[in-house]
């Protein structure tokens, strides 16, 4: 059974950051991408970053430049800095696991989610 548990969710202020971070069980492997999706009240939920094994990274339009995805495979955990948060951050973050690939091959998991607010 795969488990990812988040952590590091909270209120903060515009302008402010916050990291968000991933456990993941042994299930996990470098084989997964990691990163991380969010939904906002009343919005479809949308991709914020991922990182493959290897270290590859790709960003949300959105978050590029204000955000940094770092990845520890010996330790199966993935965290996502987020700086300047704006109040259009505000959403539940989901951390994410998932491989691609023939569909005997491909996974895609979910953590339960954190609440990010972003508001004075």
């Amino acid at each position: 059974q795969v488990q990812l548990v988040e952590s590091g969710g909270g209120l903060v202020q515009p302008g402010g950051s916050l990291r968000v971070s991933c456990a993941a069980n042994g299930s996990i492997d470098n084989t997964y991408a990691m990163g991380w999706y969010r939904q906002a009240p009343g919005k479809q939920r949308e991709l914020v970053a991922t990182i493959t094994g290897g270290g590859r990274t790709n960003y949300a339009d959105s978050v590029k430049g204000r955000s940094t995805i770092a990845r520890d495979n010996a330790k199966n955990t993935v965290s996502l800095q987020m700086n300047s948060l704006k109040p259009e951050d505000t959403a539940v973050y989901y951390c994410i696991a998932k491989r691609d690939g023939p569909s005997w091959y491909k996974r895609m998991y979910w953590g339960q989610g954190t609440q990010v607010t972003v508001s004075s």
